[in-house]
């Protein structure tokens, strides 16, 4: 069993718990006041990123960069929309600088994904 196939268990998990984060953030926003941009902009990612997981971990064994992708991707959602989530209740977020932080890794995730198309199988 390849590392694909181990990891994609995680990412199944990681695209149910986003796509239900998602759904919830964007009632929240809808219904909030004030900060509730941040709720949206947590929820845009969380819906963006979970069928995306869903996808790797579909074709984890099609696509050779599959576990880098979708680490990179899952952690990177959790740190950009924790982030924000935690910035609207809590008023300070996570640690400093980790909503970019999230946002670099989600963006180096889809170029792993881009870079998948040029490793070979085998």
């Amino acid at each position: 069993m390849t590392l694909n196939a181990r990891i994609a268990p995680l990412f199944y998990l990681l695209a149910g718990l986003f796509g239900f984060a998602g759904v919830a953030l964007a009632a929240a926003a809808a219904h909030g006041g004030g900060d509730a941009h941040l709720l949206a902009s947590a929820s845009a990612m969380c819906l963006a990123h979970a069928p995306t997981l869903f996808a790797l971990a579909i074709g984890a064994e099609k696509l050779k960069t599959a576990w880098l992708a979708g680490i990179l991707i899952g952690v990177g959602t959790l740190l950009f929309a924790g982030d924000l989530v935690v910035l609207r209740y809590a008023g300070s977020g996570l640690f400093p600088l980790a909503a970019p932080s999230g946002g670099f890794a989600m963006m180096f995730g889809w170029l792993a994904i881009a870079v998948g198309a040029f490793i070979r199988r085998g």
